[in-house]
């Protein structure tokens, strides 16, 4: 299992990510792992720390000739504006003689949407600067390191990911579950928002311009894809096994994120479960790569059903009839419906 660790603070001297878990004997693409630290720092409407910063990480132990040895990988991303910190950000109890930067003083006053009151209180600190430094979004850039080896992995079993932006404000598109795997990679590498719809990112870019010109923020929703996943990871039998359950708390602990939905997410709830419900049907011919030889023509749970994954590939429209397939005969039956809970 892969798991991973981060340390460091948004103007400290550096990140560090561990991950742990990673097989033995995988050549490692550091190239890969730059382009995916320089595609969190683009984007339309990014904040100025974006601009200072020119993120590589630098492995420091578990590869070895660029192959991991199966030990655990650390990374370390240097933070760019560290010189303009260190007299504020030094670890010793006195400050270098040699430190560079300004004295900034104590943050006593803490901004609402961010763990600064909530962590002062917690840890009893007088200075927020020791909440916020930590706390800031600017770990997420080991995250990314990591999530990059990750990727890797996944694509030794053929499994690849994209993203796209599918609202900003009250722009948003028609059915963002309409856009197919295909859809998004097939986005021009230089979309501003990474949107797939060039007139609709427009009017995002016009929605973020607002806020900006009236001094304030603007939110918005995106849609992660992984295309050829394995039928049968996670699993049903405990809860801290099953793989949406460990997905939304991955996502959710990423600063500024609210609300997490799989498939349909929140919208399930509007739904009639014959309308809501993937139908199972025989599958012509030879069973997929995912090795579940039957056809599911909408993708509403979003690839996972109990916690684990079932194979579905893709995301596509809904509403079609309520079949079930039996398993080991290509019959297609009325579903069984033993209990209905509300």
């Amino acid at each position: 299992m892969l798991r991973f660790l981060t340390a460091g603070e948004s103007h400290g001297k550096a990140l560090v990510a561990i991950l742990e878990g990673v097989p033995a004997g995988l050549s490692i693409d550091f190239d890969a792992v730059t382009v995916q630290l320089h595609r969190r720092q683009g984007g339309y409407g990014r904040g100025r720390r974006m601009a200072i910063e020119s993120d590589r990480a630098e492995a420091l132990s578990g590869i070895r000739h660029g192959v991991t040895t199966g030990a655990p990988i650390a990374l370390l991303i240097p933070n760019k504006d560290w010189d303009n910190w260190q007299r504020t950000m030094y670890v010793g109890a006195e400050q270098p003689a040699e430190a560079s930067g300004a004295d900034r003083p104590a943050v006593t006053r803490p901004r609402p949407g961010h763990a600064d009151l909530a962590g002062a209180v917690k840890y009893g600190h007088d200075d927020i600067r020791d909440v916020l430094e930590r706390a800031s979004a600017r770990e997420t850039a080991a995250r990314v390191a990591a999530g990059a080896i990750a990727r890797q992995v996944l694509r030794h079993v053929e499994t690849d990911l994209a993203s796209h932006v599918f609202s900003i404000g009250s722009v948003a598109l028609p059915d963002h579950l309409a856009m197919t795997f295909e859809d998004v990679i097939g986005m021009r590498a230089d979309a501003p928002l990474r949107c797939v719809d060039a007139a609709v990112e427009q009017r995002m870019i016009a929605e973020i311009d607002r806020a900006r010109d009236a001094g304030d923020t603007m939110g918005g929703g995106f849609e992660v894809i992984a295309h050829n996943v394995p039928a049968g990871l996670g699993s049903y039998v405990q809860w801290d096994r099953k793989l949406d359950g460990r997905l939304a708390q991955a996502v959710m602990s990423i600063p500024a994120i609210k609300a997490v939905g799989i498939g349909r997410g929140p919208a399930a709830a509007a739904l009639p479960g014959s309308r809501l419900h993937d139908e199972i049907l025989p599958h012509p011919g030879l069973p997929r790569p995912s090795g579940v030889g039957v056809d599911r023509p909408t993708n509403n749970a979003g690839g996972l059903e109990g916690g684990v994954t079932n194979g579905k590939r893709s995301i596509e429209s809904l509403g079609r009839a309520d079949h079930r397939l039996r398993l080991g005969r290509a019959l297609r039956t009325g579903a069984r419906h033993p209990r209905v809970s509300l």
